[in-house]
């Protein structure tokens, strides 16, 4: 299973971000989330997910954003699961603990840290994890725009008519930010962080977690 934390950088002298991420995270990825995200904390939201790409597409869609750090735990919950997410427990949940407090000490926002048996692996997730944040932070507003409606299903020369420029152009927009590697990589990553949660669910006790 794969925890996530979020925190709100500054929300002393900002407003509160928290209801508003947390409705784009349930209208986005809501059908991979066995339990609603939730505030668990002032400033803070939690999401439980079994999916190792909605975990990640979680933390993606939250690190855009300045506002955010994310801290990504990987390992087994306590089952059955409660009827909230502020009632679970279980490793995943001390490892996204342990991963948004390394996360405020990093320039990507960002930090996994596995449980149990992943404890290696989930860092070296985190580090190449970090290589696509590093590579993301360097877009331009238009390579987000093409990324955008890429993503919502549409093609190059589909995004071009959208976008009101020429076929040619679109495909030097997607050159120049890299978004098939991107899109490479998350698929990659995803297969990654698949694995890593499998390999900590075969290595847990028979019967109370997942």
């Amino acid at each position: 299973m794969f925890v996530i934390i979020a925190d709100q950088i500054g929300s002393g002298t900002d407003t509160d971000r928290v209801a508003g991420a947390l409705d784009e995270l349930v209208a986005r990825f809501g059908a991979g989330y066995p339990l609603a995200p939730e505030r668990t904390a002032g400033d803070e939201l939690q999401a439980l997910s079994a999916s190792a790409s909605t975990a990640l597409e979680t933390a993606l869609h939250l690190l855009r954003a300045p506002h955010w750090r994310v801290g990504l735990g990987i390992g087994t919950v306590r089952l059955p699961l409660p009827g909230s997410i502020r009632e679970a427990s279980g490793p995943a949940f001390v490892a996204a603990r342990a991963a948004i407090e390394a996360a405020a000490r990093r320039p990507t926002r960002f930090a996994a840290v596995g449980a149990e048996t992943a404890a290696a692996r989930g860092e070296q997730a985190g580090a190449l994890i970090d290589l696509l944040l590093a590579q993301r932070a360097r877009w331009s507003d238009a390579g987000w725009q093409l990324h955008d409606l890429l993503e919502s299903g549409l093609t190059q020369a589909e995004a071009a008519a959208r976008l009101g420029v020429t076929p040619q152009a679109t495909s030097k927009r997607a050159r120049a930010a890299g978004l098939r590697i991107d899109t490479e990589a998350r698929r990659a990553l995803s297969a990654l962080l698949d694995d890593l949660g499998a390999s900590v669910e075969r290595t847990a006790p028979e019967g109370g977690s997942a």
